[in-house]
Parts: C-alpha cells; structure tokens; sequence
C-alpha cells in the first residue's frame, strides 16, 4: 500500500519554492521517478525518506505519518501540563509527563478525530512518545523555560519564573479544559499507575514495536478507558 506522505512532501515542496528537478537531484534520482512519487505511485527508500526529513526539516516521523504537527502547540501542551499536574514543590516526572501528553493528543481524536498536537506517537518499550518529546525538552530547557533535574534514575521537569507567564495561545479553551480534566485524575497517582494504564490501552496494545500508533485505534477504546 502506498503511504500518503506523498501529499505533504508536494505541499513542503511548493512552499518552499524548490523545484521537482532541485529535489530529485537532492534524492539522487531522476526527475521521473520522482514525478512518479509526488504523484503516489512509487514509494521511496528509507535513506530517501530521511534525506527528504532533512531537506524539509521535518520530523521522520512526520513524513512517514504524511501529516506536519504543530510542533509549537505541543510545547506548550508540555508548559500547561507543568503547571496543571506538578506536585506541590513544582515538578512532575518527565515519564509521567509523557504519558499525559498521549492521554491528551488521543482522548482529542477520540473526541474530535483530530489529535490535539497532530504529533505521531511511537510504541516503545517506555510506553507511547514521539519522537520529539525529547528534543522539545532540551529546546525548552535550552530556551531557560524548564529546568531538569536529575534524581537518581529519575528526570524531574519544572518550569522557570520567567516562563510562567508565558500565554498558551496556541491552545483553545476546550483543549485547556482537558488538559486539566486529565491533570487532575493523574496528578496524585504514581507514575507506575499511569503507564501501566496507557500500557494496557488498544493502541499501545495492539501496536508492534517502534510501530507508530495510529489514533484511529482509541475510537475502539471503551468511554471510561480513554483517559
């Protein structure tokens, strides 16, 4: 079957004003064949694939998936959290941190059939995270909007002063409403609690390994069992 990154690629493409010929001769192959991919009839390799990540600066997530996410949204889905779901001296588990992050992105879709970020969820051994997750970490560390601290085995993530007031304005008041709905029920629970009930969810479950998750799977979910 033939991926629908296809589309997004095309899309990036025209945006970015480059030209068929300029790309084909990025990806080393003749303007045919890539002609031919832009189109949706030929796939490409996996080395093409990354380069083309490269070229757009996307995510490979993002070209594999053929949807481009709000990579901005989702870090400022990372700050609402902190503030909703931290402990009382102000910091909350980077693990438990992520897990949040997929209740929220896929209880959305369930609710909406839109994910809140539009991010690609990976299946791995920790539970579901894109790949970005740790790389808008470092960026809002970098940036001097968190702190990480680290505790044993353990990554403690809390927001700096100056960050605080920051406005979330990428983020509706409905999407506000259910990060603070599923802050609330997670807030107090061990982090052990919350990734085994994402563990135990059919998205993950019925994933395989470094699968991307597909969000159509939590519409099979049962109500009581989405967040």
């Amino acid at each position: 079957m033939i991926n629908q990154y296809f589309k997004l690629i095309k899309k990036l493409r025209i945006q970015k004003k480059f030209s068929q010929e300029e790309i084909s001769k990025k990806l080393n192959i003749s303007r045919s064949s890539y002609i031919s991919f832009e189109q949706g009839k030929t796939e490409l390799n996996f080395s093409q694939v990354v380069k083309l990540s490269d070229i757009f600066g996307i995510s490979l997530e993002e070209v594999e998936s053929g949807f481009q996410a709000d990579y901005e949204k989702y870090k400022e889905m990372i700050l609402a959290y902190i503030r909703k779901a931290s402990s009382k001296d102000g910091k909350i588990l980077k693990t438990k941190l992520a897990k949040m992050l997929y209740l929220a992105d896929f209880a959305w879709f369930y609710e909406n059939l839109k994910s809140m970020s539009g991010m690609q969820y990976r299946r791995i051994k920790y539970g579901p995270v894109p790949d970005m997750y740790f790389k808008a970490m470092d960026e809002l560390e970098e940036q001097g909007k968190i702190t990480i601290n680290h505790k044993d085995e353990m990554f403690l993530i809390s927001e700096n002063r100056g960050s605080q007031n920051q406005k979330l304005e990428k983020l509706s008041k409905e999407e506000v409403k259910l990060i603070e709905k599923i802050a609330k029920k997670w807030k107090d629970k061990k982090t052990n609690e919350i990734v085994d009930f994402t563990h135990n969810q059919l998205p993950y479950k019925l994933c395989s390994p470094d699968e991307i998750i597909p969000y159509e799977l939590i519409t099979q979910e049962d109500p009581t069992y989405v967040y």
